[in-house]
């Protein structure tokens, strides 16, 4: 569930900083008003600190295309992609004298590569809820019973009161249909994710429907949580 979650809300970040395909992308900002609009972010300016992310979208696009096109959850990628390239405008200074271009390159690609080894490594790893033992009541005794601490049980809380804002959402302001390619294509409610494609074929429609649905759903999760 956390997973998907996970790729759910990158989704709704995508969607949030108006990402869209390449050719929508607002192109590259001329050297000096890039360089403007960094001071003016580094004073507070949050609309130059937009600008520089909303003009600079195309840089992951381009990123992914180039060294990840045969990867399957290339959308997602994009998503993780922007989330570096947010951590470099960020993080960038122009004093340094570095083009911005370079320095956020390398910052996406770290964030790409970071969102690999996590894959990785969690494919190694035991679930926390996995059962290790019973008590002497018959109850499951797991691994986060044993370990866990007053911190695990505060984020715990944490990410059940999200989850459950987000399911609430997702029964009363979308449609059935709408919930129902969300959960398919997210991997809600135990199902497993699916691509645009399976969906279709599974419900008997056609890919640009799904797509269109699964978009303007999202869009209404957007507005919901702004």
């Amino acid at each position: 569930m956390l997973v998907a979650l996970l790729s759910f809300l990158l989704k709704m970040t995508h969607l949030i900083l108006g990402i869209g395909t390449p050719q929508k992308y607002p192109p590259p900002m001329p050297q000096k008003e890039e360089y403007a609009c960094f001071l003016e972010a580094a004073g507070g300016n949050e609309a130059a600190r937009q600008k520089l992310i909303t003009h600079n979208l195309r840089l992951v696009s381009h990123i992914v295309r180039k060294y990840y096109s045969t990867a399957k959850n290339a959308e997602d990628l994009v998503s993780i992609g922007t989330i570096g390239l947010v951590k470099a405008v960020d993080s960038f200074r122009v004093e340094n004298g570095t083009r911005f271009a370079t320095y956020a390159a390398k910052c996406i690609q770290n964030e790409i590569l970071m969102y690999f080894r996590a894959q990785k490594k969690q494919s190694m790893e035991v679930s926390l809820n996995e059962t290790i033992d019973v008590d002497r009541d018959g109850n499951p005794l797991t691994y986060i019973d044993v370990i866990s601490s007053e911190e695990d049980m505060t984020e715990e809380i944490g990410r059940q009161i999200l989850t459950g804002k987000m399911l609430s959402m997702l029964q009363t302001r979308l449609s059935e249909r709408e919930r129902q390619i969300l959960k398919m294509r997210y991997g809600l409610d135990g199902l497993s994710p699916m691509a645009q494609r399976e969906v279709a074929e599974k419900l008997g429609i056609s890919r640009s429907y799904v797509s269109r649905i699964e978009k303007g759903a999202l869009e209404k999760l957007r507005e919901a949580l702004s």
